[in-house]
């Protein structure tokens, strides 16, 4: 809904008006929402003490005060989530009764989010990832890059499998492409903006990079032995 119909300000272009053509309005706009927490969260975990030594959280923090709430909702627009949970890795979901709540420090995962509202939102990005994958896989792929071995095996889950998960795994939780920071700067840049044709650009490089990545899933997937010679 706000997808579709949000373009005067730049809040909405053309590619995510097509997602909204077959979507769910309320997806769409649950994807807002997580998308403004993400975005919040990434603020909050930029001017933490101890905050990790990443290029994204230093190149990026300068924009944060410019970003206004319009401007938030504008960057958190974006037709797919902001944020990643290894949605694309069937090995963390293919085996999730032995993890339990408390396994988070032996994890293999690097951590990103340290400050205490990584939880919360983990969960409620799982949530909503679980919810998708069991009512719209179709929307998992698109929104979440999560191929259709992992949708599978993530619906197989149970409300409760998910949450422990969350509350035991908020290291999954790390911003899409952490190492991409020009992506990051075009988006904020665009929404402090307010410019249409520029904000559209950098949502359709974002789901230029998601469709890449899928197909590079793809290929892994059929061709298991590749770059292991």
């Amino acid at each position: 809904m706000l997808l579709h119909c949000e373009t005067e300000d730049g809040s909405a272009g053309q590619g995510a008006g097509l997602a909204a053509g077959w979507l769910r309005p309320e997806t769409l706009e649950t994807l807002i929402e997580l998308n403004e927490l993400c975005l919040a969260l990434v603020a909050e975990q930029a001017v933490s003490r101890g905050a990790p030594a990443s290029p994204l959280l230093r190149q990026v923090a300068e924009l944060w005060h410019v970003l206004d709430p319009a401007a938030r909702r504008r960057a958190a627009g974006c037709p797919y989530l902001l944020v990643d949970a290894g949605f694309a890795d069937p090995v963390r979901w293919r085996r999730p009764g032995s993890l339990g709540v408390g396994d988070g420090a032996d994890s293999p995962y690097t951590t990103f989010f340290t400050v205490p509202a990584a939880t919360e939102l983990a969960r409620l990005v799982l949530t909503y990832a679980w919810h998708l994958a069991r009512s719209q896989s179709a929307a998992a792929r698109l929104l979440l890059g999560m191929p259709d071995p992992c949708a599978a095996l993530i619906a197989h889950l149970g409300l409760r499998q998910i949450q422990t998960l969350a509350e035991a795994h908020p290291e999954w939780l790390r911003p899409r492409w952490p190492t991409r920071v020009r992506v990051w700067r075009e988006l904020l840049l665009a929404a402090a903006a307010g410019e249409a044709p520029a904000l559209e650009r950098a949502r359709l490089h974002g789901l230029t990079l998601l469709a890449a990545e899928a197909r590079g899933s793809l290929s892994a997937r059929a061709d298991p032995g590749r770059g292991t010679a």
